[in-house]
């Protein structure tokens, strides 16, 4: 057989760009999930690629492209058998071959975000492992490697159903097995919004995502030789742009108008959904019938998300569960309706009746059907065996230093000090008086007739407004301030807002405190000075309170009293 320099690398590169979601795949869900869990969520991306990789090596390509039967591939260990009645024009087996790897890996890592944050680390390797296995390739081979449903004419072209319904399933499945987070639903089973704590690392992931679709669909031309793949490579790549830009217009108006403002992590959910749902037919419609699934895409993103929620309880920290399942098993039944009649039988919109429709709604029913028996098999079995659930104090703990004895994903922002032996901190000096002469007091206050007055003022108020109140008070003579990050809320406890609609109770919004301790400056204008830059006239703008103060020492030099105030050497 001679090879093709131009379709082996084509195929070359679609691997690398398709492993390459796996980095999009842990930023997406460790930025979706708190920050105690985020090692975790990292960790169980990297091994379910190095666990599925000899695991489909060993079993799995043969059982998903092994001509056995229209069910099942064959037995074959280490891919040593001949497999030229699938492989494509002019590409080697193993070029071919970790093509394929790196699309289970895809099935396989879909599952970590819906079961995040409460699943054993354990549990997670054994069913990644068995997906990759099995299960995926079983209904892989139906679809793509000659098996009934590929004979029927049902349509997938790079793997709405086959790679992601059967992830999204999966996920459906594990999710609704382990139950919601501790604290997602209140005693009146209204879900509680749980925000993730970095929606920069998500965006990146979604982008990353984004980037190496065009690889994931594109390159599943599996050929660059001819003029017609190179003319459908280009059309796949403008309908997988154009669908999932249109999804996320939809989903930022229907979300606007929804929760009165656009909401932004769904939108970036509604991207993955129109990547998702136009996989199946990227190569079967045209311009036109991509952007009008994209629409769909981003509304039923926004409705799936709130469905399983608030009505099916079903706690999907990422939205996996409703980009994968429902938008690929609902991107699969469009191409009934949107194919062209180019590459596959026409669509009941352009004169093909119910046959395709029909075919692709057979194929997306068996396989939901497969997957959902065989992957609750082996939840189960892992449930009553080792165990498939964290333990609830390794869940409020973090998954992090629970399951991986790592303290935080993020120690560069740790500010606990070092412990000596005996458990103390150490000391730490600074400046011209060491510590042996800063403890004793250096200079006892004495006071001539009635002590000086301090007075500690402390101001709460926007964090917009701190520069202007920091000049303000330089302005009048405060030479120090503490200023700090604070939480808090007056009478009328915050505002609502939604978070993947979500209702947030917002009880505590973010404020800033000011805290000033004054002898010489007059109190009163202190206050004066603040109401009159804080000032609004809007519910927010700040509380001030004024305490007595006993006294004032400072550490550096032991001076007491007023003269701890004064920063004069």
């Amino acid at each position: 057989m001679s090879y093709s320099a131009v379709n082996t690398i084509w195929v070359l590169l679609g691997a690398a760009m398709v492993f390459f979601m796996q980095a999009g795949f842990a930023m997406c869900e460790a930025g979706f999930t708190r920050a105690k869990n985020a090692g975790n969520i990292l960790m169980k991306n990297l091994m379910d690629f190095c666990i599925g990789t000899p695991l489909f090596w060993l079993v799995g390509f043969g059982i998903m492209f092994g001509s056995g039967n229209a069910i099942i591939g064959w037995l074959d260990p280490m891919i040593l058998k001949d497999y030229s009645h699938v492989l494509p024009a002019g590409v080697p087996l193993w070029a071919y071959a970790i093509f394929q790897t790196v699309f289970c890996a895809t099935a396989a890592t879909i599952v970590s975000g819906a079961m995040a944050e409460r699943t054993k680390f354990s549990a997670y390797c054994i069913y990644s492992a068995v997906i990759s296995l099995i299960i995926y390739p079983v209904s892989g081979h139906w679809i793509w490697g000659g098996g009934w449903l590929a004979q029927l004419g049902f349509h997938d072209f790079a793997g709405s159903t086959a790679v992601h319904m059967v992830g999204g399933i999966c996920a459906l499945v594990g999710a609704a097995t382990l139950g919601p987070r501790l604290g997602k639903y209140g005693k009146d089973g209204k879900p509680r919004a749980i925000l993730g704590h970095n929606l920069s690392l998500a965006a990146m992931g979604i982008f990353i995502l984004w980037f190496c679709w065009f690889g994931f669909n594109g390159c599943s031309t599996v050929g660059m030789e001819t003029d017609a793949q190179m003319e459908s490579a280009g059309l796949i790549f403008f309908n997988t742009n154009i669908s999932a830009a249109v999804a996320c217009c939809a989903a930022l108006i229907f979300t606007w108008i929804r929760y009165k403002k656009p909401d932004v992590s769904m939108t970036y959910n509604a991207a993955l959904a129109g990547l998702v749902g136009i996989t199946a037919g990227c190569d079967a419609v045209n311009p036109l019938g991509a952007a009008v699934m994209g629409l769909i895409f981003g509304i039923v993103i926004v409705l799936a998300i709130e469905f399983f929620d608030k009505k099916a309880k079903v706690d999907d920290p990422v939205g996996a569960v409703s980009v994968h399942c429902v938008c690929g098993a609902l991107g699969t039944l469009l191409v009934g309706l949107f194919a062209d009649g180019s590459t596959t039988a026409k669509g009941l919109f352009y004169g093909g009746g119910f046959e395709l429709l029909g075919v692709q709604a057979l194929g997306v029913i068996s396989v939901a059907a497969y997957v959902t028996v065989a992957i609750t098999i082996v939840f189960q079995l892992i449930k009553r065996t080792i165990g498939l659930r964290a333990d609830a104090a390794d869940e409020i703990m973090g998954l992090d230093i629970a399951e991986h004895g790592l303290l935080t994903a993020y120690a560069g922002f740790a500010m606990a000090p070092e412990l000596l032996d005996d458990g103390v901190a150490p000391a730490v000096t600074s400046g011209t008086a060491p510590v042996s002469e800063a403890v004793p007091v250096k200079k006892m206050p004495t006071f001539a007739g009635e002590s000086p007055k301090f007075t500690k003022v402390e101001i709460i108020c926007k964090e917009s407004r701190l520069e202007a109140l920091k000049n303000a008070m330089t302005a009048i003579g405060i030479t120090g301030m503490t200023v700090s990050h604070v939480m808090g809320c007056g009478q009328q406890k915050g505002k609502l807002e939604y978070y993947r609609g979500i209702p947030v109770e917002a009880t505590l919004l973010p404020k800033v405190q000011v805290d000033i301790v004054v002898s010489k400056v007059p109190v009163r204008s202190v206050i004066d000075t603040a109401k009159k830059v804080l000032y609004t006239g809007h519910i927010g703008d700040g509380k001030i309170f004024v305490y007595d103060v006993e006294n004032v020492v400072k550490v550096r030099t032991g001076e007491e009293g007023y003269a701890a105030l004064q920063d004069v050497e």
